[in-house]
């Protein structure tokens, strides 16, 4: 049994939950330290990878369900937010509108004009 407090970021709104797992551990493996170091192990996974895109593009509200779509769709977000991450940005969200508000600043920041700085031809 874990009680769990939590906030929504989006709504500010609290709320607490009492939750009960099942583990296929023993018991001396499964201690309550043990399980509480497995389930926030699994959340920081979640956090890195889905919590990221899900804030940013709204992903579970995707309409795309079809085919490979939503597939496709998850692979290219994931790929931006790398490709952001990858530069060393502080906060993924802040760039992402900073370049949605300004087409050209996305070849610019991808180096991919003539333009910018350290583009070469070759």
């Amino acid at each position: 049994m874990i009680e769990r407090n939590t906030t929504n970021k989006k709504s500010g709104k609290e709320s607490n939950e009492i939750v009960y797992g099942i583990t296929s551990k023993t018991p001396d493996l499964a201690s309550a330290s043990q399980v509480l170091q497995d389930n926030r192990g699994h959340w920081s996974i979640e956090n890195i990878c889905h919590y990221i895109i899900d804030w940013n593009y709204d992903e579970d509200r995707s309409r795309i369900r079809t085919g490979n779509g939503p597939e496709n769709m998850t692979r290219l977000r994931r790929f931006a937010v790398g490709i952001i991450k990858s530069k060393g940005v502080h906060s993924v969200a802040q760039k992402m509108r900073r370049l949605t508000q300004n087409t050209r600043a996305v070849f610019d920041y991808l180096k991919m004009t003539r333009n910018s700085c350290c583009f070469s031809n070759g």
